[in-house]
């Protein structure tokens, strides 16, 4: 059996933290087996490594071992990739396809980012995990295939499962045995011996001398929080092997290439919307329709209160009833229905709302009804201008002030109607 130090050499992992060996232990323990694995771990820890592991391992290792980046396939094409198509199955499909889990028939498919896998894409993974089937897009036919899906993600699935992002079935058919690795901030001891690996390999890459660290830029380098990892170490050691003429290292050199963190580097904002904040939209909502509710009212009994007694009365009794529907006033508390027209008597009765009617016979009872309510609307305009009329003796300066209107919206009203 396959040692931990032995798998390290062959596949070139530096490093001897207990997290980062109990995952290699774990690996060659399943290797022989056909369960479903996860590795879990952040961006750029080296996850692909396990993978092979299990591969190298396992009785599938004369078969075929294909790697999908989940992440990196458009979703309209992902069900393709994964199982392939029929003829004329969709636009551009030109010929019969076929998918990674037929052609890795007999092997291994790693699926890396699995988190970023489509709801119907699950669907059809979950089938392919319980009993091995799968049908091709565009085809009826159902095929059989015997692979081993080693999967992995750096995102956590129990939040994606919260938000319905991820199905809770399918999490629990992938993670048969977790292996998690660790950041490489939590493995201090082996960031050192990874730094003088990469110097090692660039040197001799691009014919150079190698690096050498002082011991303040030691120190430098494990403090660091290296939020890219692995990943982010070998840029930064490839970076000073090519731009640095001297070879000895010091803390301030290696300092000028370190990021400040957050401050230059893509942060990934998770999303924190929940349904508490769709329940504060709600509440948003129905408190505006509430509002236009009460405005409505007000309107009614606005209309009601002109029809029975008047604007100028309506003015005097309640003004802040028409300041707050229409918003305006005067400096002499008056309203100006010759400078709003639609602050006029008539126009008012137009803003009620009207009932929406289905029948023909709805739809004529309903404008009979407010033919006669505007003919009665108008008569008692007429009377109210008539008797504003005789009680000032004609003068319509005086009229208009009784009424609430401007002289010129008095002169038009006693055209129109006649007076």
């Amino acid at each position: 059996m396959e040692t931990v130090q032995s798998i390290k050499q062959r596949f070139e992992i530096i490093g001897n933290d207990p997290k980062l060996n109990r995952a290699i232990e774990k690996a060659i323990q399943v290797a022989p087996t056909d369960i479903s694995v996860l590795v879990v771990g952040e961006s750029g820890v080296g996850k692909e490594s396990i993978p092979k592991i299990i591969h190298s391992l396992s009785h599938r290792k004369h078969g075929k071992y294909i790697a999908v980046n989940c992440g990196a396939i458009p979703e309209g094409t992902i069900d393709s990739e994964l199982f392939g198509h029929e003829k004329g199955a969709f636009t551009g499909a030109t010929g019969t396809r076929e998918g990674y889990f037929e052609v890795a028939d007999g092997g291994t498919i790693f699926l890396d980012e699995v988190g970023e896998l489509p709801l119907t894409t699950q669907v059809r993974l979950l089938r392919v995990l319980e009993n091995g089937e799968f049908i091709k897009v565009g085809s009826s036919q159902v095929q059989k295939t015997n692979v081993r899906i080693v999967a992995a993600t750096n995102v956590n699935l129990f939040d994606a499962i919260e938000r319905g992002k991820f199905r809770e079935d399918l999490y629990y058919r992938l993670s048969t045995v977790d292996i998690t690795l660790p950041p490489l901030r939590d493995r201090k001891d082996d960031i050192h011996l990874l730094f003088r690996k990469f110097a090692a390999d660039f040197a001799y890459k691009y014919k150079m001398p190698p690096l050498k660290l002082e011991e303040s830029a030691i120190q430098l380098l494990q403090k660091f929080r290296w939020s890219g990892n692995i990943r982010q170490l070998r840029n930064v050691a490839e970076q000073i092997s090519v731009l640095e003429t001297n070879r000895d290292i010091s803390a301030a050199i290696l300092l000028s290439y370190l990021p400040t963190e957050g401050s230059n580097l893509p942060s990934v904002i998770k999303n924190k919307k929940r349904d508490s904040d769709f329940s504060t939209e709600r509440e948003i909502l129905y408190k505006v329709l509430f509002d236009m509710k009460s405005d409505l009212n007000d309107l009614k009994k606005l209309t009601m209160e002109l029809m029975k007694s008047g604007a100028s009365k309506v003015q005097e009794t309640n003004p802040n009833l028409i300041q707050k529907i229409y918003g305006t006033h005067t400096n002499d508390s008056e309203i100006d229905f010759e400078e709003q027209p639609e602050l006029s008597l008539l126009p008012i009765q137009k803003k009620v709302p009207e009932i929406e009617h289905k029948k023909e016979d709805d739809y004529l009872f309903a404008e009979t009804i407010e033919e006669e309510e505007t003919l009665r609307l108008e008569q008692k305009e007429i009377e109210m201008i008539k008797k504003s009329l005789e009680k000032n003796r004609g003068k319509r300066k005086a009229a208009a002030d009784e009424l609430g209107i401007s002289e010129r919206t008095l002169y038009r009203k006693i055209k129109q109607f006649d007076l």
